[in-house]
């Protein structure tokens, strides 16, 4: 299952490529929504090749994403491979700037089961694509308000 999702963001694209990349940001937000974040690398400089396993609930059960960080085009894109027991996938980020103070962010993710289970509860999914696209577009879009307030506040 494909979910694609552009936003436009009031804020430079390099601005808007270095929270991308504040991946210690990420992964704060990500312990305080209540999952476990720990690094599996040994990398000493964000790059290629870090990875983290990602412990969560959803729904009412325990899960575990081992996520690696698979590619990167300075200012334009990030791509992302995620493996977990019952599913696999991918997600790009890429931007796009529109003007000096205007980027536009394309993210693409995409999910694809490996197990019985996971078939099912993936096509559960595609009969309910529409709401699980408008849910999509709109975390997305509460991540770009987020990164125009913080552009705002660090021209105050």
């Amino acid at each position: 299952m494909r979910l694609t999702t552009k936003q436009d963001i009031e804020a430079p694209a390099a601005f808007v490529f270095a929270v991308m990349t504040d991946f210690d940001a990420w992964e704060r937000a990500a312990m305080r929504r209540g999952a476990e974040v720990a690094r599996t690398d040994t990398l000493r400089q964000p790059g290629i090749g870090m990875g983290w396993r990602i412990k969560f609930n959803f729904r009412g059960k325990a899960r575990v994403l081992a996520l690696k960080f698979t590619e990167v085009d300075p200012g334009n894109r990030l791509a992302f491979t995620g493996d977990a027991p019952t599913v696999g996938g991918n997600a790009s980020v890429e931007l796009m700037e529109l003007s000096t103070r205007r980027t536009r962010v394309t993210v693409i993710t995409e999910i694809k089961p490996k197990t019985l289970a996971a078939k099912l509860f993936v096509q559960t999914m595609k009969l309910a694509k529409s709401k699980m696209q408008t849910r999509f577009e709109d975390r997305v879009g509460r991540i770009g308000a987020d990164i125009e307030d913080r552009y705002k506040r660090s021209k105050a």
